[in-house]
Parts: C-alpha cells; sequence; structure tokens
C-alpha cells in the first residue's frame, strides 16, 4: 500500500486531497495542524511521532528530522543494499510528499524559516525516481488524475522534481535577501559577492520585444510592486516594450506633487509637464512633441476625468495609466478596444539594484536615484538663475535623468519643450532638442545628463535663446564652458552628479 506524507502550510484543497489519496488506497502521514485537519474530516491518518516515536521538540524546530522520515524518502527502491537496511532499521518507504512551505517573504523572521519542509521537498525531489513530490496546491488535481490513471510515472515525477526546486530555491533567496537587509548599510551591499536573485512569472506577455520574440514579466518574491496591484481595466495584453515604456512613464509622472502628464516613447519620454490640473497637463505634455507621441504612452498623476479622456482619445495611444478615472472618461477610453487602460498606485520604489544581461553573466548596479538637494548644486556663473529658471531647471534635471544619453531637456516654464536623447554626441543631442523646441526654446532652460566637454553646446543652446542650464560639471575644459555662459548671460549650475541612461 503506498504511502503519502502530507506537512503544508497552505491548507487549501488539502482535506479533499488527502480524502482522495485515502480511497485510492493510500495510506495518509501527517503532523501538526495538516494531521489535525485531516483527522477531524475522519480520514484515516498515521501522525509522525507515531513513526518517529518523538514528538515536536525545540518549539517545533523539530519534527520531522528524523531517519524513518526521511530514510523513507530518500531510499532506492532499485538498490538492494538500500532495501535491506530499511528492513534492518524498520524504515517504511514514502511514496508522495505533499508540502509547502511557511510565507517567508510576507513574514519575515528567524522563527519562519522553515527547516523540515524544505529538507523533505528536497529529498522527494532528488528521488523523484522513487517519489512524487507536490509543492503546489494547484497541482492537487493533475496529480490524482494521475495516479488514478496508472500514469504518474518518472516523468510526471520529474516535472513536479523541478518545480520543487524552483519552490526551494526562491524560498532560499528571500531569506537570503532579508539576511542581507539586515546588512544594508555595507558599502557592498547592492553589490555582494554571490547575487541571489529568483524570479516567479508574473505574466506572459503578447510578445517579447519584437513579435517574433516571446516574452514575460517576472516578480522578485517578497517585494511589493505596483504592477502586481495595478488594475488592467481595458485593452489588450501587454507587450513587452508597452511594460518597459508604461514602467518608465510611471516612474517619471510619480516623481511630481504637482499635476504632471508624461507621454513616453520608446522609453524616451517625449512630452513632460506641470500644472494646475491634470488636463492642462496632459495637453501641454502632449503638445510638446505630437509626432513622437503617436502610439505613446500617457502617464498621468491625479485623476482622469472627462475632459482629459477625450483629449487622449484623439491621439492614438498605447496605454493610459493612472490613479483613477472618473466614470464618464473610462466610457471615453473604453470605447477603444484596444487602448490598454491601467489603475495604479504610485511605485514603491523597492528595487535596490538594476540588473542587465551579458553574455554568461550579469550586469549589477544600484539604482540611479535623482534626489539631490540643492544645497549640492553650484551656480558657477556671474548670474544665478531666477526664481522661475531654478523651477524649470528641476523639471529638465528629472526629464533628462529618465532619458537615454547622450540627452539635453529644454523646458519652457512648466514644460518640456525639446528632449534630445539616445545620440552618440552631446552637441547632436542639444540640436535635436532645439529643433524639437522651435520657437519655444527662447528663453527656455536645458539640463544636461553629463558634463560638457567643450563650450560648443553652451554656445549652440545660447543661440537658440537658452537662458539657464544644469549639468554636473567635473570636466578638465569645465572654464571654457562657464567662460561661453558668462559670455551668452546664461547662469549655469553644477549639479555634481551626472544621469546617464545606457
Amino acid at each position: 500500500m503506498p504511502r503519502a506524507l502530507l506537512s503544508v502550510y497552505d491548507k487549501t484543497g488539502i482535506v479533499e486531497f488527502a480524502s482522495a489519496l485515502h480511497t485510492l488506497g493510500w495510506t495518509l502521514v501527517s503532523s501538526g495542524g495538516t494531521a489535525s485537519a485531516i483527522a477531524e474530516a475522519g480520514i484515516p491518518v498515521t501522525d509522525v511521532a507515531t513513526i518517529t516515536g518523538l514528538g515536536p521538540i525545540l518549539d517545533h524546530r523539530v519534527v520531522t528530522l528524523h531517519p524513518k522520515i526521511h530514510g523513507g524518502i530518500l531510499a532506492d527502491r532499485a538498490n538492494p543494499a538500500h532495501v535491506a537496511e530499511m528492513q534492518e532499521h524498520n524504515i517504511e518507504p514514502i511514496d508522495l510528499v505533499v508540502v509547502n512551505l511557511y510565507p517567508f517573504s510576507s513574514k519575515p523572521g528567524v522563527e519562519l524559516i522553515d527547516i523540515g519542509g524544505p529538507a523533505m521537498v528536497r529529498a522527494a525531489a532528488k528521488n523523484f525516481a522513487n517519489v512524487g513530490v507536490v509543492v503546489d496546491t494547484a497541482d492537487y488535481t493533475d496529480v490524482l488524475e494521475m495516479i488514478e490513471g496508472e500514469f504518474f510515472n518518472v516523468s510526471a515525477r520529474r516535472r513536479l522534481a523541478q518545480k520543487a526546486f524552483r519552490i526551494t530555491s526562491a524560498y532560499d533567496a528571500s531569506i537570503a535577501s532579508w539576511l542581507a537587509d539586515e546588512t544594508s548599510d555595507r558599502e557592498d551591499a547592492t553589490v555582494p559577492p554571490i547575487l541571489t536573485l529568483v524570479a516567479e512569472r508574473a505574466e506572459v506577455l503578447r510578445y517579447g520585444e519584437n513579435p517574433h520574440q516571446t516574452g514575460a514579466r517576472y516578480r522578485l518574491p517578497g517585494v511589493e510592486s505596483w504592477w502586481d496591484s495595478a488594475t488592467q481595466l481595458n485593452g489588450k495584453e501587454m507587450s513587452y516594450l508597452n511594460v518597459l515604456d508604461t514602467e518608465a512613464a510611471w516612474q517619471l509622472v510619480s516623481r511630481f506633487d504637482r499635476p504632471a502628464a508624461v507621454v513616453v516613447k520608446h522609453a524616451n519620454p517625449c512630452g513632460v509637464a506641470l500644472a494646475s490640473t491634470i488636463f492642462e497637463a496632459y495637453t501641454n505634455a502632449n503638445a510638446a512633441d505630437p509626432v513622437s507621441a503617436f502610439g505613446g504612452i500617457v502617464a498621468v498623476n491625479g485623476e482622469v476625468n472627462e475632459d482629459t479622456a477625450k483629449a487622449i482619445a484623439e491621439v492614438f495611444t498605447e496605454v493610459v495609466i493612472a490613479p483613477s478615472f472618473t466614470a464618464d472618461a473610462l466610457e471615453i477610453l473604453c470605447a477603444k478596444t484596444s487602448l490598454r487602460v491601467f489603475e495604479a498606485v504610485a511605485p514603491f520604489g523597492a528595487m535596490a539594484i538594476d540588473v542587465r544581461s551579458i553574455d554568461g553573466g550579469l550586469l549589477v548596479q544600484s539604482v540611479d536615484e535623482v534626489d539631490e538637494p540643492l544645497d549640492d548644486f553650484t551656480v558657477v556663473t556671474d548670474r544665478a538663475p531666477s526664481a522661475d529658471e531654478w523651477s524649470s531647471l528641476m523639471l529638465a534635471w528629472q526629464t533628462v535623468a529618465a532619458t537615454w544619453s547622450n540627452a539635453i531637456v529644454l523646458v519652457n516654464g512648466d514644460t518640456a519643450v525639446g528632449i534630445g536623447g539616445g545620440q552618440p554626441n552631446r552637441v547632436d543631442a542639444a540640436h535635436l532638442a532645439i529643433t524639437r523646441a522651435g520657437e519655444r526654446s527662447t528663453g527656455a532652460v536645458a539640463a544636461s545628463d553629463a558634463f560638457f566637454p567643450f563650450g560648443d553646446t553652451v554656445s549652440a543652446l545660447a543661440a537658440a535663446g537658452v537662458t539657464a542650464i544644469f549639468q554636473p560639471g567635473g570636466s578638465v575644459r569645465d572654464e571654457e564652458s562657464i567662460t561661453a555662459a558668462n559670455t551668452h548671460g546664461i547662469a549655469m549650475v553644477f549639479t555634481g552628479t551626472r544621469h546617464f541612461r545606457h
């Protein structure tokens, strides 16, 4: 008669599963709350303590860690020596292990580090040639069907073993991350010698960067994400680029306290504006570069009303994301069946590292934060920025940090009127920003994501009518840029920090 060991934290469906196993002729072994739940349902079950001769000890830290349990799981039934040892020590085989683990990622703490559970899961997974392992309540029905149909074979058990090791790997990773948080004051906390990184698939995407590529969004266990609390109210499934662009737009618009709108195309902002209302902010952001806004992502940091929805609906848009929508606005937007509409909370900012793939490995760095205090900025020209220029410069600085390098951003008032990014040199980025701004460059301010190696960019901005500049400084030819700024009466501020994005 086959035996199953059941010990689960999540008891969803466990009584029904145990009942079905009993009906199929299995002997059930269990412990703790799982054993109680099964017994209370009138299903015969043997307590682990009856087999080991020892009840839970050390505040339940040791329950199943015993040779009569692990020997029964790990024994190779085709090995005569194993069979002989089992008989010698009166160890009965265990053919199925059903275990799910404490939710450590949601309840971190030393006492919630499960030892016995992962040990049994790993033992059963290792011995998949003889033993099945179930770690997911969603697999109960399939496993019962396989057992009943007598095709619970090695291939099926191997697939379950693979899932089991993925689960224990993620579980260990969440513990390792929690322990790392305790030492986060160390300078190398974000770039440890060994990076423990496990992700679970959260969403299969419509396709990857191109339609012939597959794609998926993954989540890190235990890490809060606005994606997981967001609600898609309308539209098609998301693609890889939809997710990437929506993330860029939502991260940027959520930095602003005033009503703001951001339009993103191919991971670059092409329209950014602050205003007294969301409608005005969106109208100004879209008008900044309407050609690029076509097919873009729109993010606003306040409620979308009917007027704003009508304005958005006039432009072909892939995604609209906001904290809320009025009923009239939703009716207008959802009339466009392909338009993806998301209601979301502000980003949690939980990620401490930025990860990219390279051949055979990963590149890892700390996340680029754009939160420099004004006290760290230095006015290096004869003229300091006016109060209005300071306000515009701060918007330009946030925007340029979100733009791919080399990047120059022109802001006039509360609107980014010219954005030039992704260029191989800074002069081309400036010319692109100036061209897009057109007449709006007169009286605008500019921000550069990195220093000016020559004075030519300053001169180009001055010729376009720019009156103030933010740049990191730090070039050996800084004096050339400062001289050019003073010559043209431009106020220039060194931020001391650059914000490249590649």
